[in-house]
């Protein structure tokens, strides 16, 4: 991948430029800060060609790419602008919708997720109870039945604060005036008034000859994001054209009085109209298609989820059981969860490579709880029949649960561990369901989803990585060259050093040293390739074509050079022994910076293997710590 190819793509995964409030680089790894950490794929960017490895690391996104590190980050700069910490504040993020499915689904991702927690915990603790009055273990009218439905009602009855905060934090906008939205909807003359239409047939009141519609905005979900959404471009114009001394007395005081009565009268009956009207779609769809709509939709779901497109029918899933009390939508969710795991389990069972197994087993078992993205992408996928397999098994499942009239009766990620909130005409029809669902999926793997070519694959690079161990161990002084320590402290297994992107080997494999003496001398003879402008970092290449990386102290980049002082320049010749940096060892640790020392084979790829010496000890300056096997 060429290096713009590259900063294009980590670029889309990190969530864009309107993320990104702070760009750097070191010697080896891409340094940002993102506004939002959750809209990273870390996971995603570490796959790319050309990414050794992405991390959190100190509360700051780095991403390992090596040697071409500065071309990559100078393509990153050139796509983006950064805006300094002044600006920061007024640039808000937009909705921009421009059209795109994919701008819709990603803004409902960002509003429902965080409070997604509160939601499962909520809806898990209405359908425990539920389950419990149901089989008699607690009297209907009883005090803890009481209490218990007012803690699972919490979330779901003042919904609209909820998402006021989380829409307010999606949109950029101020919370606080969110929150006021969402207690003008919540505000006792509103609900009182539409409780009491049946009895007095009062359905709104005047104000400036334009009605203010008396509609219950409990458990509602579109008013509320529409109405914060709109907010957010209102108080910027405000924000914007107000004087600055009269911003702290009147730009709240000024979006406050346009958004009440706008959001009143226009806002939340539009956007009730349009839940109830969804909510409507979906009881027609089913009481219209019948089977063949459970069929469709357990088929579809995982498709859905794959295309991320699932996070939309949240708010689907959620205002009708606002409306109607029950969700059918997540039983497909539920019988598509249990098929991609238990596709995954038929893997484990039909795969021969040990690795392979592994992946499928903890894969499988994650997707039996409800997350089923590693499964699907990791095993499924991988060899594609056992996902079409589970499509199938999801869609039985959901027939059959159909049948006996399954719904959910709130929202929570459908696994083993929230199965409580579903129900049917009784609950052994549900893990009959999950069953179903599962062990067609595994049984059809089993038998089928599994092509002779892939046990042949996974068992041609089970003996070649057998083969490449066997030689590993076997290291002669004929065919392997000798690396001395470049400082003198004690041996640090490289999977101890509090860095992922080393302790993974990401960037190579070798040796770690916690120094007792602030010098470091050159391990061989050689050239050095880059003295990093902060001093922490020095690289050289022996004339055997080893290239070796000396990344002295964690984070100790942002000392800026200080408690560093290097004795040579890029391209000098070295000889082994030679002194060829110094550095305060107490300085940097008083600073707070661990002063482990990794000592990295950056071209590790190029040999059979390194192997460290040995992993514990004292080591002085100049004994063998690696063999490199050539």
């Amino acid at each position: 991948m060429q290096d713009k190819e590259l900063a294009k793509s980590i670029l889309e995964q990190i969530g864009g430029e309107e993320n990104i409030s702070n760009l750097t680089h070191c010697a080896t790894r891409i340094r940002m800060n993102l506004k939002d950490d959750s809209k990273a794929d870390l996971e995603s960017i570490s796959k790319l060609q050309g990414v050794l490895k992405a991390q959190n690391q100190s509360g700051q996104t780095q991403i390992v790419i090596g040697a071409r590190v500065k071309s990559v980050h100078d393509e990153l700069s050139n796509m983006v602008n950064v805006p300094s910490s002044s600006d920061q504040e007024s640039k808000k993020t937009k909705l921009g919708f421009k059209g795109s499915v994919n701008a819709v689904i990603e803004t409902i991702a960002g509003v429902f997720s965080p409070i997604l927690p509160v939601l499962v915990a909520c809806g898990l603790t209405k359908a425990a109870t539920s389950i419990m009055v149901n089989f008699n273990w607690l009297e209907n009218e009883s005090n803890i039945v009481i209490f218990l439905n007012m803690i699972g009602d919490l979330v779901f009855y003042f919904l609209p604060f909820f998402l006021a905060v989380s829409a307010a934090k999606k949109f950029k906008t101020n919370e606080y005036i969110a929150l006021a939205l969402a207690g003008a909807y919540m505000y006792p003359t509103i609900m009182d008034g539409a409780k009491a239409i049946s009895e007095t047939g009062i359905k709104s009141l005047d104000l400036f000859t334009l009605p203010v519609l008396f509609v219950n905005y409990k458990s509602s979900v579109i008013p509320i994001i529409l109405s914060v959404w709109v907010m957010s471009y209102i108080h910027r114009k405000v924000d914007k054209i107000m004087p600055h001394f009269l911003k702290i007395f009147f730009t709240s005081m000024v979006v406050i009085l346009v958004m009440v009565p706008l959001q009143l009268i226009v806002l939340g009956p539009l956007g009730t109209y349009i839940g109830e009207g969804l909510a409507e779609f979906i009881q027609w769809f089913y009481e219209t298609g019948g089977v063949f709509s459970a069929i469709l939709l357990g088929a579809t779901r995982s498709l859905l989820t794959m295309l991320g497109m699932h996070y939309a029918l949240a708010p689907l899933q959620i205002q009708e059981i606002a409306q109607t009390g029950s969700s059918y939508i997540l039983v497909s969710a539920l019988t598509a969860n249990m098929a991609q795991a238990g596709a995954a389990l038929g893997v484990f069972f039909a795969i021969k490579n040990k690795s392979a197994k592994s992946l499928a087993a903890s894969t499988s078992f994650s997707a039996f709880l409800g997350i089923t993205e590693p499964a699907m992408y990791g095993v499924n996928l991988k060899y594609k029949r056992p996902f079409f397999i589970a499509l199938g098994a999801s869609a039985v499942s959901s027939a059959f649960l159909y049948f006996f009239n399954a719904k959910s009766t709130a929202y929570a990620p459908p696994g083993l561990f929230t199965l409580p909130i579903f129900e049917a005409d009784s609950f052994v029809f549900i893990i009959i369901g999950v069953i179903i669902s599962a062990t067609l999926a595994c049984v059809g793997t089993y038998f089928f989803g599994i092509a002779k070519k892939d046990n042949i694959v996974e068992n041609i690079e089970k003996k070649e990585e057998t083969t490449l161990t066997e030689k590993a161990t076997v290291p002669s002084s004929k065919v392997s060259i000798s690396v001395e320590s470049p400082i003198k402290g004690e041996i640090i297994p490289l999977n101890e050093v509090p860095d992922a992107a080393f302790a993974e080997e990401a960037m190579g494999k070798g040796i770690a040293i916690q120094p007792t003496e602030g010098k470091v001398f050159a391990p061989f003879d050689g050239t050095v390739e880059t003295v990093f402008r902060t001093k922490h970092v020095i690289a050289l290449k022996s004339s055997d074509g080893i290239e070796l990386l000396i990344h002295i102290g964690v984070d100790t980049v942002k000392l800026q050079g200080q408690h560093f002082n290097v004795l040579v320049h890029e391209g000098q010749k070295v000889t082994a022994g030679e002194l060829i940096a110094e550095f305060d060892i107490e300085a940097i640790r008083k600073a707070g910076y661990p002063t482990i020392t990794p000592v990295i084979i950056t071209n590790t790829m190029e040999f059979l293997d390194v192997l460290p010496t040995r992993n514990s000890g004292s080591v002085s300056q100049g004994e063998h710590i690696l063999s490199i096997i050539l």
